[in-house]
């Protein structure tokens, strides 16, 4: 019997919770229908595209402010300054790291093996290569003059305007994770 009760008291439970819901719509239809009668307002215009005023480059002869300062070439120079003895050795066969610019390498790690310092450095396609004092990375001939715990530092030929060869220093330093 008491089963019967209970089957009773859910099916009057549902029967009011049923026609509740069915009020409950009938403000939210008048309120579409009061909405879709009221004309619609004007819109704005597209504002039209301020097409921009092109300007021409015209620093072309001026210095680089990220490079040191090299002699014009119109300036009387030496021929021994430009033919000196800084300069990549032609016959010099290239290492791997060597196809990679610097900024696409990363330092991962150090390793010391029986004394000699090893920087890992990351290429851009995560492999992992171990370098040390005298070889050579980068695309600038740079050869790694050090390594220390949270970088390498190199010593890159670069070649200024007149055809003769610069140093320049260059670090890759310890990848943040």
């Amino acid at each position: 019997m008491v089963k019967d009760w209970s089957k009773l008291f859910v099916l009057l439970l549902a029967a009011t919770l049923l026609t509740a819901c069915e009020r409950g719509t009938r403000d939210l239809e008048q309120w579409v229908a009061e909405t879709l009668r009221t004309p619609g307002g004007e819109i704005d215009p597209i504002p039209p595209v301020a097409t921009p005023e092109p300007v021409a480059y015209q620093a072309f002869d001026l210095r680089d402010p990220f490079q040191r300062r090299v002699a014009r070439a119109d300036e009387p120079v030496e021929e021994e300054a430009v033919t000196g003895s800084i300069r990549p050795d032609p016959d010099r066969r290239r290492e791997f790291l060597e196809g990679f610019p610097l900024d696409t390498l990363r330092m991962v790690g150090t390793l010391d093996i029986e004394g000699t310092n090893f920087a890992l450095i990351r290429d851009n396609d995560n492999v992992i290569h171990r370098v040390a004092e005298g070889n050579y990375m980068g695309t600038n001939h740079g050869r790694v003059a050090r390594v220390r715990g949270d970088r390498v530092e190199l010593v890159e030929l670069v070649e200024d305007p007149r055809g003769g060869w610069t140093e320049r220093r260059a670090q890759v330093v310890m990848a943040e994770n």
